[in-house]
């Protein structure tokens, strides 16, 4: 792996100058918004992903080919984009696949992510796979079907990752997504477990890896709405409502609202255990724990 400068010394990096920018600026950022507020946002969320990718040793290892995950929200175009910022001023030396899986859900844009991908000069493969009547057939009535649209998603993912010759399905979760993965562990699974930054999947051929782990949501929302990214929304499928997931969200942003900063600081938490301040004794060895013999 090429030495990477600091995170935060992006002045200095190659082609780091102003928003402005020159005609050699990745297409996918040809039409931004060349406000002072812009830059300053576009700065933060490269420092968290490089920051991400540096933390969890996403570059470890020879010349990587990634797959990124392009569901067409504002979190996947925004990764996109970030990586292919990064990728312009020579901080990520990787080959990147932009992927799209159309599951057959109803009332799908077929042409959004094609032309736009085709616009911007990004190598993409769209594939479909109609796991929505799967979806249908197998969840019962009232019940929400995310959790095995994900499965299904994820298992094609692995597929064409494997297809397209990449090492890694890269994803666009955040830092909202891990802390509410949190919870809903917590509070539904009796257990302390988040969604990690980087992990290899069960057949143990493939990293799957999450650069923006430490960005905020609400930043994500401000950058997609500046990069006016054709936004396609994720309830095509109209089963959203009630899920356990929206009511982290909610008790997560009410914390946030009375004590500003807690989020970070739940994050941070996050990264700093204590196994001996816990009540796990797998990980931890409390049985032969006893004082020092006094002298």
């Amino acid at each position: 792996m090429t030495a990477a400068a600091s995170p935060d010394a992006f002045d200095a990096d190659a082609h780091s100058g102003d928003a402005a920018g020159t005609g050699d600026l990745p297409a996918v950022f040809r039409a931004m918004p060349q406000s002072v507020s812009f830059n300053k946002l576009r700065k933060r969320l490269l420092r968290q992903v490089r920051q991400a990718i540096e933390d969890f040793g996403m570059l470890a290892g020879p010349p990587k080919r990634w797959l990124v995950g392009v569901s067409g929200g504002k979190d996947s175009y925004s990764l996109l984009a970030l990586l292919l910022d990064l990728q312009w001023r020579g901080l990520l030396p990787v080959e990147l696949v932009a992927c799209n899986l159309d599951q057959g859900q109803p009332n799908f844009p077929k042409h959004v992510l094609p032309d736009y991908l085709a616009s911007i000069g990004v190598r993409h493969r769209i594939e479909y796979r109609d796991t929505y009547s799967i979806v249908k057939e197998k969840v019962p009535e009232g019940a929400t079907y995310c959790a095995l649209c994900s499965r299904l998603r994820r298992g094609n993912l692995y597929r064409i990752a494997r297809e397209e010759g990449c090492d890694a399905l890269v994803l666009g979760h955040h830092r909202e997504d891990i802390l509410e993965t949190f919870f809903m562990n917590l509070f539904h699974g009796g257990r302390l477990a988040a969604m990690p930054a980087k992990l290899v999947n069960d057949e143990g051929d493939l990293l799957v890896l999450r650069p923006l782990a430490y960005a905020a949501e609400d930043d994500l929302a401000k950058f997609a709405a500046g990069m006016a990214f054709p936004i396609i929304p994720c309830d095509l499928c109209g089963s959203q409502d009630g899920l356990e997931r929206n009511a982290m969200k909610a008790m997560l942003a009410s914390i946030e609202a009375r004590m500003p900063g807690r989020k970070d600081a739940m994050l941070r938490a996050l990264g700093h255990v204590n196994p001996s301040h816990l009540l796990d004794p797998s990980l931890f060895d409390f049985k032969t724990l006893v004082p020092e013999p006094k002298e």
